[in-house]
């Protein structure tokens, strides 16, 4: 008798009608044989869907190139499907159910003719954790069937933690024709579904990942009491050996991944990393918050990684000890057969662009896209912790939310307490990037680094977050950082990378209550004096810190101005707790 997978996956083949059905096992033989297929008969665009990169330099490597209109997020173009329009809030695009089923099966009718149809199975969080989630995503791409096998932990124990019963999360993903005017990315919280057709990029095609890891999780959490967050988790191990766990929502191009990985500056100190884009965190039976990363691999953006600015992540990407690693709109060097891409290095005489195009320094265009990725298995990872596997996941002493803001915004901020954080977090702000479609560099409203992902009402996870909080025996410290604030002449006024881990290590004795760690009261928070951070080896004046941490007053009457605008929008379902925040801190500051 035929299981709720089985049946599920025949329904959807009788609706796409592909030639064959194909179930993944996860395997590295597998692997191979989907890499070959994808070299030499899957074509996007006329061009083979893989191209084999210089093994020696770039081992089990390969080069991938998406369509042209298929190079990021389609976020005017992904749906959540609730009964009620507000369910799925202001922050949401919202198609009922019932017209967006008709519309999908319109789109999807036929879709796989002449394809494969894979059968991928695979969980999210390690299969023994308390939030450890199966699923079934069918696709007809070789791309997303290898991508997913680095991302995920995909294989025949998800179909086995499943059984017979109907308590999977399903994905059905298919390029169909990659006509922009047929691309949609439709949610359906309610019945844990996601339908993808129309678009090969990895966040609208690995359905793992923000889709679900994300959107329908978020939605998982509130009815569970957990939280599905759009953040880094990692750990700060000090010169005595204790390590400390923290997490931190930061949006694209903020230097999330670079943060994840970071080498410190200041010795004695070592970065253990969890993951780079999304925690799932739990309440522990001693009332502690627990985290995991539920993903298997990274999805980075290339352009800006190099071995001066992150050189752990290079390190993972040259590894060559998981099959394969990808590099998605890439540049390459047609003499060496490796990729490139602006911040590397300095570029090589000769490329092709991310669109396989002679290029050259006068092509008046960036040689890779600006949104260009690699996927790699976390597991070549050299700073990766020991407690990966570990299903209860590491506890969280520290939350930090962060903005790339040239003002406004302290180097590093300590919340007064949970409900203040969780406020200030609500109107974060933080510059638009290559990494969503439309325009670059204008400043919009990013709650928690969640705005893009969050799964239903906003006003109702803001909600969920206070409530969590309440729950907990000891609440993290909530923390904000801003490691872009510039001067008057426009230049950073902070070094980053490395030299992070000075305010961090701050953030960490504030944390654990650290007498000798001093602070100054501002009306937003408290900001570090500059001899509680460790500047040794930096050349910053008295002054020049006093620029990084300043709260100017009239910044911030504009920051509320823009802020309070934005949580309108929510009405009267926004929490009573956020519009209290709000006007005590408008008393402090004016």
């Amino acid at each position: 008798m035929a299981t709720e997978v089985e049946k599920w996956v025949e329904e959807q083949a009788r609706l796409a009608e592909p030639s064959q059905i194909y179930w993944c096992d996860g395997s590295e033989e597998e692997a191979h044989r989907l890499i070959e297929i994808g070299m030499k008969e899957e074509k996007i665009d006329g061009q083979p869907i893989f191209y084999e990169l210089n093994q020696k330099s770039y081992p089990k490597s390969f080069l991938h190139r998406s369509h042209p209109t298929d190079v990021a997020r389609t976020e005017h173009l992904t749906y959540i499907s609730f009964p009620e329009k507000e369910m799925a809030g202001p922050n949401n695009n919202w198609m009922d159910p019932k017209k967006a089923k008709a519309l999908l099966k319109e789109l999807s009718s036929g879709c796989m003719k002449g394809r494969t149809m894979y059968v991928l199975p695979y969980t999210m969080g390690h299969p023994d954790s308390p939030l450890a989630k199966a699923c079934i995503q069918i696709t007809d791409n070789t791309y997303v069937a290898v991508s997913m096998r680095i991302m995920t932990r995909l294989g025949k124990h998800a179909l086995e933690k499943i059984g017979p019963s109907s308590n999977f999360v399903k994905g059905f993903h298919s390029l169909g024709d990659l006509n922009p005017n047929r691309r949609f990315i439709m949610h359906f919280p309610e019945e844990n579904l996601v339908w993808s057709i129309g678009s090969g990029y990895g966040g609208n095609a690995l359905l793992g990942k923000k889709c679900f890891a994300l959107r329908i999780a978020s939605y998982q959490g509130l009815k569970e009491g957990w939280l599905a967050e759009h953040m880094i988790i990692l750990g700060i191990e000090d010169p005595q050996g204790k390590i400390t766990y923290l997490t931190a929502a930061l949006p694209s191009a903020s230097g999330k991944t670079n943060l994840a990985l970071m080498e410190p500056s200041l010795p004695g100190y070592r970065i253990w990393t969890v993951g780079d884009d999304i925690a799932w965190m739990r309440l522990g039976e001693d009332g502690h918050l627990y985290a995991i990363n539920p993903e298997y691999g990274f999805f980075g953006v290339a352009p800006g990684t190099s071995y001066l600015t992150n050189p752990n992540m290079m390190r993972t990407l040259k590894a060559g000890t998981f099959y394969p690693t990808l590099y998605t709109n890439v540049a390459l060097n047609p003499l060496t057969n490796e990729p490139w891409w602006e911040g590397l290095n300095n570029p090589p005489s000769t490329l092709l662009d991310w669109r396989g195009q002679p290029w050259t320094a006068k092509s008046g265009a960036p040689a890779a896209h600006p949104n260009s990725r690699f996927t790699v298995c976390i597991k070549q990872c050299p700073t990766l912790t020991p407690e990966f596997e570990n299903p209860q996941g590491v506890p969280i002493s520290a939350i930090f939310f962060g903005s790339r803001r040239e003002r406004t915004i302290p180097l590093i901020l300590e919340s007064f307490n949970w409900a203040q954080g969780v406020f200030l977090a609500t109107i974060m702000g933080a510059e638009t990037t290559a990494a969503a479609t439309g325009a670059v560099g204008i400043v919009r409203r990013d709650p928690m680094a969640m705005l893009p992902f969050c799964g239903y009402n906003m006003a109702d996870y803001f909600a969920h977050w206070l409530k969590m909080g309440k729950k907990m025996k000891n609440p993290p410290k909530i923390f904000f950082i801003n490691w872009f604030r510039k001067d008057e002449a426009g230049r950073f006024l902070w070094p980053g990378f490395g030299n992070n881990i000075r305010a961090l290590i701050w953030a960490i004795r504030r944390a654990q209550g650290d007498p000798s760690c001093g602070a100054e009261e501002t009306p937003i928070g408290f900001v570090p004096k500059m001899e509680d951070l460790d500047l040794s080896g930096l050349n910053i004046s008295q002054e020049h810190f006093r620029k990084l941490v300043k709260v100017n007053a009239q910044d911030w009457q504009e920051e509320l101005a823009d802020a309070e605008k934005f949580l309108s929008q929510f009405g009267n379902r926004l929490p009573l707790e956020i519009c209290e925040e709000l006007e005590k801190l408008k008393k402090r500051l004016f």
